[in-house]
């Protein structure tokens, strides 16, 4: 009997992703949960497990394919195994979007190919293989035009999982948004558009003016040399367009101060040996993370999110903090949950773990949502000071550079201080100056004097 390997319901929000490794040819045999293909959803990659047992026939997907939820992988013949009974679900795998694949592929029976008006008689090989009705419609989708596409609620939404989740923090419904992408497909102008069309209650206009959503058109650099155009990674494609959002709705600023390390540094040599043996490492990062923790209870305007489609300000019990990790792949944020309810040991240990698995690609996307604050640590590198991006919708971020040994004028005399220089970026429709300043001394003055959070 020929079964289907299809894509999995793989969590919350992920509709699609792209082919970043193909672990199986014609003729291998696959057992129940082995490995099919890994799959790149936003910033996570998926293994995409066999739901049945057999032998391959035919793969249908090669390295860079997007793929979408309930497209078909492979078939399988399964040499007349009883696969009508319930299949166990697979093992939770690698980078799953907020859950591990819960869902075992669904047995589909095969239907006759549905006559298509307009399509040559003569289809590629692909389309002549895939005959799932998912698999025609999203041909179908990709054939129109942004004019044929309808904004009709209910209809398949052609939209990343990233414009998905701008639209709804924006508030606005993504099946009523008309596309002006590739075959409709939705960009971030288009939702921004919608928004604002929405808020003012105005004529909407094209949302885009130029090519690319609104970035102007780059001259044709061959005329001066040679060029290579590569195409942009799933990360770093990303964290553009993140990077973009924030830096077109917040209104950046930034408080720098430096804080008197010199006992603290101390702490971390004399106690280095002993988060040690816990699995940990134990430097400024975890210490800092404590102490934004407690800050943030202090000032909770710093863990907080402007909604400005419904005019209010959105407090958030609890403390979630980002850590910037910086990987082959392009910069991560791993949160670091409930922050504030865990001792500097613990917090160093979750570090370890979050970046060493964020670099070989197993960090859950789960593990990347939910941050209230954000910390980005470039000390190990160098500098003097910078000024970090906010993530939207996050209010604040603080920067870390490298501590410097400064001769610092104390009781008459001069003497040397090992000073850690901090910047913290912050939103100025929530935040005013003062409170950043007083925000960023505390912080400061808990690393000079760790007995100030218990005052």
């Amino acid at each position: 009997m020929i079964e289907k390997i299809v894509v999995p319901d793989i969590g919350e929000n992920v509709v699609s992703g792209k082919v970043v490794a193909v672990h199986v040819k014609v003729g291998d045999m696959v057992d129940m949960d082995g490995t099919v293909i890994e799959l790149e959803t936003d910033k996570a990659v998926v293994e995409i497990p066999s739901a049945v047992k057999g032998k391959i026939m035919e793969v249908l997907v090669a390295e860079g394919d997007e793929l979408k939820v309930g497209d078909v992988i492979a078939r399988v013949e399964t040499d007349n195994l009883d696969v009508g009974q319930a299949q166990p679900a697979p093992s939770a795998v690698e980078a799953g979007a907020g859950a591990a694949l819960g869902k075992s592929a669904a047995k589909t029976e095969e239907k006759p190919v549905p006559e298509k008006v307009g399509v040559s008689d003569n289809p590629p090989p692909r389309a002549q293989k895939e005959t799932d009705s998912v698999v025609l419609n999203r041909e179908a989708a990709e054939r129109k035009t942004p004019s044929e596409v309808p904004a009709t609620p209910g209809r398949p939404v052609p939209a990343s999982p990233a414009i998905r989740r701008l639209a709804r923090e924006l508030g606005a419904k993504i099946d009523t948004i008309e596309g002006s992408g590739s075959g409709g497909r939705i960009t971030e102008a288009d939702v921004k558009s919608h928004v604002r069309k929405e808020q003012m209650g105005a004529e909407s206009t094209p949302a885009r003016a130029m090519p690319d959503g609104g970035e102007p058109q780059l001259p044709d650099f061959s005329r001066w040399g040679e060029v290579e155009a590569v195409a942009l990674e799933t990360v770093r494609r990303l964290t553009a367009e993140s990077t973009t959002t924030s830096w077109l709705t917040i209104p950046h600023v930034t408080q720098f101060d430096k804080a008197d390390v010199t006992a603290l540094e101390d702490f971390l040599k004399k106690n280095a040996e002993k988060v040690a043996r816990a699995g940990g490492k134990l430097t400024l990062t975890p210490v800092l993370t404590r102490v934004c923790a407690q800050a943030l209870i202090k000032y909770p305007r710093f863990n907080a999110s402007l909604d400005l489609v419904h005019q209010r300000l959105i407090f958030k019990h609890y403390v979630h903090i980002g850590m910037a990790v910086d990987t082959p792949r392009g910069l991560l944020m791993p949160v670091i949950r409930n922050a504030n309810t865990k001792c500097i040991t613990d917090l160093a240990v979750e570090i370890v773990d979050l970046a060493e698995r964020a670099r070989n690609k197993k960090i859950k996307a789960a593990e990347l949502e939910g941050g209230t604050f954000s910390i980005s640590n470039q000390g190990g590198i160098g500098g003097m000071g910078f000024t970090p991006i906010i993530l939207w919708p996050q209010v604040a971020i603080l920067g870390i550079s490298r501590t410097a040994v400064e001769p610092i004028f104390v009781e008459g005399q001069v003497r040397p201080h090992r000073m850690l220089p901090l910047s913290l970026s912050y939103d100025h429709r929530v935040i005013d100056g003062a409170d950043a300043a007083r925000f960023l001394r505390w912080i400061c003055e808990c690393l000079e004097q760790p007995m100030t959070m218990q005052l």
